[in-house]
């Protein structure tokens, strides 16, 4: 068993889902193809979640439309006036978005359980349209359900999964529908009771990786819209290179710091069962791309450029000139962690802490806590730009002009907050 996984813009069209289909039909052996959202639908969810939250019905049915439209736009190029059933199909979880959309505005929900079971119809339409699309084109499959199979706690928006309740519900599926190819959703999950649940942001990844997990998988390929791995993000550095292999805890330094090449949470999964993650470009699906793995033949040769946006620096201040570290780190990292801020950068002295953390809609409940307990300052529009295999000049031509609030340097790594603007 295989575990394929497609994001956003390898699908964001018609001829994106047929480069899929004719991937997936190289590989002859048993396989799992996970998907995420078609192109921008998260995005597009995500806004009309606030949109029926603020109860403008006519922007909400506006917006519903545009993503209906979407939809049906990839489903005519596909298969013409054709596939009445999909049609129908998608129409259905429209009705069902609609619903939903008119009882927020009455009801006024909590946000993340409304952010949960109205974006996760992105995966449930994407991964509807693929399988139809694979069966079109002879590849028989079955198409899953994660929300009923991917358990998880209530945990909204960054659902925690029980990996053996999980497992149990994965081998169960395709016990009952065997087939060569299975189609499941990236990033939705759901708990026990019924409820849907999703794994964080950009989290197919994650998703992909348990399901190789359970699955006691051979191997992950995540098709990208990249060569692999690269030292840095091709749109804002000149002159990249790949990086064709590195190790678990490479990937784990590398996702941590902010690239975007790998979900954070991805490579645990893998790492404890031993199975390779590939990254490969979907575009050239011969290039051998990226691999992931225990070990390597040579460490990573170039330095690796991580530039991290919409950042905050929070600085804490004991009111009473306490020592912080001493008197209170407990206290503030108990309300970093119920509020969800992930942070990315820590730096302390006797009496402050600063810690950069990303912008996140649970930020301003998270300093309003804060204030109680310490004098809080911040700063907002940074980025985070961190170098793996750093020197000296490397630093000062990476710096120059820009305003830095906050450095950090050890012997092979440099970590710098930057006004985003630089």
């Amino acid at each position: 068993m295989k575990v394929y996984k497609f994001g956003g813009a390898s699908v964001k069209n018609a001829a994106g889902v047929r480069n899929l289909v004719s991937i997936v039909a190289r590989e002859k052996g048993e396989l799992v193809v996970v998907v995420s959202a078609m192109g921008k639908t998260t995005n597009a969810l995500e806004r009309l979640v606030s949109l029926s939250l603020a109860g403008d019905e006519e922007l909400t049915a506006r917006q519903l439309a545009d993503i209906g439209d979407y939809h049906y736009s990839i489903i005519s190029d596909l298969f013409g006036k054709g596939e009445t059933s999909l049609r129908n199909k998608i129409e259905d979880m429209l009705q069902q978005i609609r619903a939903i959309c008119r009882t927020a505005v009455t009801e006024q929900p909590d946000y993340d359980e409304l952010y949960d079971s109205i974006v996760s119809f992105g995966e449930l339409m994407s991964t509807t349209i693929v399988s139809y699309m694979l069966e079109s084109e002879g590849i028989s499959n079955v198409l899953l359900d994660m929300t009923k199979i991917l358990l998880t706690d209530a945990t909204h928006r960054e659902a925690r999964p029980d990996m053996v309740l999980s497992e149990h519900s994965l081998r169960l599926a395709l016990q009952q529908k065997t087939s060569r190819v299975y189609v499941a959703q990236g990033f939705i999950s759901g708990t026990e009771t019924g409820k849907r649940t999703t794994l964080g942001r950009e989290g197919s990844d994650y998703s992909a990786a348990l399901i190789a997990n359970m699955l006691d998988a051979e191997s992950v390929t995540i098709w990208k819209d990249v060569p692999g791995i690269l030292n840095a993000d091709p749109r804002l550095f000149d002159n990249t290179t790949l990086i064709s292999s590195l190790t678990y805890f490479d990937a784990v330094e590398l996702a941590y710091s902010g690239a975007q090449v790998i979900h954070p949470k991805t490579i645990r999964p893998l790492e404890n069962k031993h199975i390779p993650l590939y990254v490969r470009p979907f575009s050239d699906p011969d290039a051998a791309g990226s691999v992931i793995q225990e070990t390597t033949e040579k460490p990573i040769d170039v330095p690796v450029y991580i530039w991290r946006k919409n950042q905050v620096l929070v600085t804490l201040r004991a009111k009473d000139f306490s020592f912080v570290l001493e008197d209170s780190l407990n206290r503030l990292f108990e309300i970093v962690y119920r509020h969800r801020l992930k942070v990315s950068m820590i730096q302390s002295s006797a009496i402050t802490v600063s810690v950069c953390v990303d912008k996140s809609r649970y930020l301003e409940g998270a300093l309003q806590e804060l204030s109680t307990d310490y004098k809080v300052t911040f700063n907002e529009g940074l980025s985070l730009l961190t170098i793996r295999g750093t020197t000296p000049e490397i630093i000062d031509k990476c710096t120059a002009g820009r305003t830095i609030l906050l450095s950090q340097t050890t012997r092979r790594t440099a970590r710098f907050v930057i006004k985003e603007e630089q």
